[in-house]
This record gives structure tokens, C-alpha cells and sequence, in this order.
């Protein structure tokens, strides 16, 4: 990981730790590395959530776009995987979005892609990270005509949806879909895409109001989604997180359909449709075991990657898997998306669900998950750093992991966006997981 770029781009809370000076050098030197050194005028597109300070780090990161001579594209308010599709299909040289995704509002992060629309390589994350933090010198400053401009093209959401419509020709009339957007970015498409795909849809949380993204609501806190599953005789519901890149689902019943269930339906579902490329799912190692028995059962093959879905994404492309994602609701779609796009993900489970005539707990029903717990510890970066060398910490985690067996696993890692260490178990019993991950939390805790 960089000094700068974390596992998903630079991120903190906005005018204290993403101050107006940091976006604008963010800026600069990323049209400087971006551009090809032929490029006189490179063009940028920049999408944006609804948090408050979203519109403030988009004003300063456009000031410095135009003061090295690039050309920026305002799109407004749209989903991060918008910016991913858009960039590539309308002649952009990058892409920039203003988000913390599923973060409270105070935070945001600055994601920049490619020209493909995909996300940067840590290589190139790093030359950006040397101008921003070592030397700027190198960026020159152009003068009179040779200034950037900012232009407004409030009409490109549309090409969004409609590529969103057009991966699949299934018609959604006579399902009843309840959908929370967070109070983010999906609060501008969501209703849009799933009425015009037949679907009646019943809304939550769609008016932002720069401050509410994420507030208890979407993909992060499902309880509201489940209970009004519950209680309005829906046949799913949909949850995005505050810039719609992951999805989480509710079915008929009411019970949560997570990342790891969801990839298990598409990848089952694609291969009935001999569309599953190599015969491979791509997870993350947060991947739970339910998932391994339930692709052996299949004849599925698994591929295992590190947290993040830029590895997701690199595993996929380097074999050409056609589906992978992670347990969170970041799930990628090789052939429509470049990176985890939830609208996406609900539209074809939504298009899964029509297509076998099944409810969605019969389709998510098929992979059977194993009890997890997960415990959040806030640490510093000096405890991140000793976590795999501290002996008493690499001692407790030994001390469960012969507890489990081959009946679960322990797996403790550093959060790549945010202060935290995540501890997580999984086995057969419930109470058992959750005393051994308290017993693991209590001495990182202690350090």
C-alpha cells in the first residue's frame, strides 16, 4: 500500500485529512502521469456521491486539472462504476470519482481510473504519489489559452443506464423490488433502471441531503431492507452502498443474500448458460467456507485472491474469468464492467431469479454459509504495522486456529481503507466463534 492510495484510492475525512490542497495536487499529478506526453489537451471526467464535501474536493481537484492543461468533464452525481464505464466510452484519458463509498459522510476518497476505465496499478499509483509528496517540479504550468476548461454533461448518466439495460434481455414485469440506495449516488439511477426493466420498485433512502449517505442505512445496515421486505410481500430487496459499487440482497423471506451467496448464484447460473469462463469463480480469502463446498458440489473452480476488488479485478483479466467479487457486494461482471458495479449485480439477480422461474431464497438457498463473526478493532497504524510480527498477537490466533480444525478458519487482517483491524472466524459454533474472536480482539486491543 502506498502513502498516499489505499486499497480503493486516497481517502480520509474530507478538509482535514482530503484538504482542497491535497485534491487539487491530486489533480495536477494525475493529468501529468495519465496523459500520454502526445496528448496536448487530455480530457478527464470527474463523478462525484452525494456526501457534503463532494462538490467542494470537486471544485479543487478541477482547478487543478485546468491548471496543467486538461480539459474537465462534469458528470454530477452518479455511481463510481458510471466513471469506470463512461471514461472508456466517451474518449476520456481518465476518470475520477469522489467518494468513501460506504463510509460516513465526514469521509471521502478521490478513485482515479484509466483510460480503459479501470483502476490504477499500484505502479502508477506510486509515480502520482512521488509528484504529490516528493516533487511537483517536474508538472509544468501553462498559461493564457493553454489553461484547462470545465464543462458540464449532465446527459452521460443516461448512457449509463442504458448500458446497465442493455446486459440482459429479461423482463422484470410482476416483480416487486424494494430498493435502498443509502441516500447516494444510486438515489439518481436506481429507479430509473429498474422501472424501465418492468420492475415495480418501492423505494428507501433516496434523498440525499449531504449528510444522510450511509447514515443506517444501504448496504451496510440492512436491517431496514429486511423489515420492510417483511412486512410489504416483496419478492427482493436490493441494498447499495453510497456510490452503488456493491450490492447486498434481501429475499422473499427476508433473509440477507450476501456477496459470497450471490457470486455462488451467478457463477451456478453461468455455467447452466456455458458462459462461466474456465469454469472459475474469482473470491477473496473473507470468501466464507460455505462457498468452497458449494462450488466442490458444482464442479466450480475457485480462485483466491487478497481483499479488494482491484485484485479481484486483476485475477480475472490475467485468466479471463468471467464473474468474481467479495463477500461485501463488490462483484464484477468481466464482460459489462471493469470494477464492481451493485446496480449491475441487482439487475442480474433480478434477471436469475425470471430466468429459472425460482424465488430468490430457492436460488440463494443452494450455498449454505457457515456461522462467521467479524469484530472491527480501531488501532492505530503503528499496531497495522506489527501485526503479523507481534508474538503474543500471532500466539492467540495460533491458540484458536488449533482450536478450530478443519471445522473453520481464523483469518485476521489490516483494512486497507480504514483504521481498523478485522478479526474474523468462522465455524459451526456460533457462540464458541464469537468468544474465541473477542479473546484474538482484546489482545490487539491491549497493544
Amino acid at each position: 500500500m502506498g502513502r498516499l492510495f489505499g486499497t480503493d484510492g486516497a481517502r480520509g475525512i474530507a478538509n482535514k485529512d482530503l484538504t482542497c490542497e491535497l485534491a487539487m495536487n491530486i489533480g495536477r499529478a494525475a493529468a501529468y502521469v495519465l496523459a500520454s506526453e502526445n496528448v496536448v489537451r487530455p480530457k478527464i471526467i470527474i463523478g462525484k456521491d452525494t456526501r457534503a464535501s463532494s462538490t467542494m474536493l470537486e471544485s479543487a481537484l478541477s482547478a487543478g486539472l485546468c491548471s496543467v492543461g486538461a480539459d474537465v468533464v462534469l458528470v454530477g452525481y452518479v455511481p463510481t462504476p458510471a466513471i469506470a464505464y463512461l471514461v472508456s466510452h466517451s474518449g476520456a484519458h481518465a476518470g475520477i470519482m469522489i467518494s468513501a463509498s460506504h463510509n460516513p459522510c465526514e469521509y471521502n476518497g478521490i478513485k482515479l481510473f484509466d483510460s480503459n476505465g479501470y483502476k490504477l496499478p499500484d505502479a502508477i499509483e506510486e509515480k502520482i504519489e512521488a509528484l504529490i509528496l516528493d516533487d511537483m517540479s517536474p508538472i509544468e504550468f501553462p498559461i493564457g489559452g493553454e489553461v484547462g476548461s470545465v464543462f458540464v454533461r449532465e446527459d452521460y448518466i443516461d448512457k449509463y443506464i442504458k448500458h446497465l439495460a442493455s446486459t440482459t434481455n429479461i423482463n422484470l414485469k410482476g416483480l416487486k423490488i424494494a430498493i435502498d440506495c443509502a441516500n447516494g449516488s444510486a438515489s439518481y439511477t436506481a429507479e430509473r433502471l429498474f422501472t424501465f426493466m418492468g420492475a415495480k420498485c418501492y423505494m428507501m433512502n433516496d434523498e440525499p441531503n449531504g449528510t444522510n449517505i450511509n447514515n443506517n442505512c444501504g448496504s451496510t445496515h440492512m436491517q431496514d431492507l429486511i423489515d420492510y421486505v417483511n412486512g410489504h410481500n416483496m419478492d427482493l430487496g436490493l441494498a447499495f452502498d453510497g456510490d452503488a459499487d456493491r450490492c447486498l440482497a434481501v429475499d422473499e423471506n427476508g433473509k440477507l443474500i450476501d456477496g459470497d451467496k450471490l457470486i455462488a448464484v451467478f457463477a451456478k447460473d453461468l455455467k447452466e448458460r456455458g458462459k462461466l469462463n474456465n469454469n472459475t469463480a474469482v473470491v477473496t480469502v473473507m470468501t466464507n467456507i460455505g462457498f468452497k463446498i458449494f462450488a466442490e458440489e458444482n464442479d466450480i473452480d475457485v480462485a483466491v485472491t487478497g481483499v479488494g476488488d482491484r485484485y479481484v479485478l486483476e485475477e480475472m483479466l490475467d485468466k479471463d474469468y468471467s464473474i468474481g467479487g467479495e463477500q461485501s457486494g463488490h462483484i464484477i461482471f468481466k464482460k459489462y464492467a471493469t470494477t464492481g458495479d451493485g446496480q449491475l449485480t441487482g439487475l442480474q439477480f433480478a434477471a436469475a431469479m425470471v430466468r429459472a422461474n425460482q424465488p430468490a431464497s430457492a436460488l440463494a438457498g443452494k450455498m449454505e454459509a457457515y456461522p462467521q463473526t467479524i469484530i472491527n478493532v480501531k488501532v492505530t497504524n503503528e499496531v497495522k504495522a506489527i501485526l503479523n510480527t507481534d508474538e503474543e498477537i500471532k500466539n492467540v490466533i495460533a491458540k484458536q486456529e488449533k482450536l478450530l480444525g478443519k471445522d473453520g478458519r481464523v483469518l485476521v487482517r489490516a483494512s486497507g481503507t480504514e483504521p481498523l483491524i478485522r478479526v474474523m472466524i468462522e465455524g459451526k459454533n456460533i457462540k464458541e466463534i464469537n468468544n474465541m474472536a473477542k479473546e484474538i480482539a482484546k489482545v490487539i486491543e491491549s497493544k
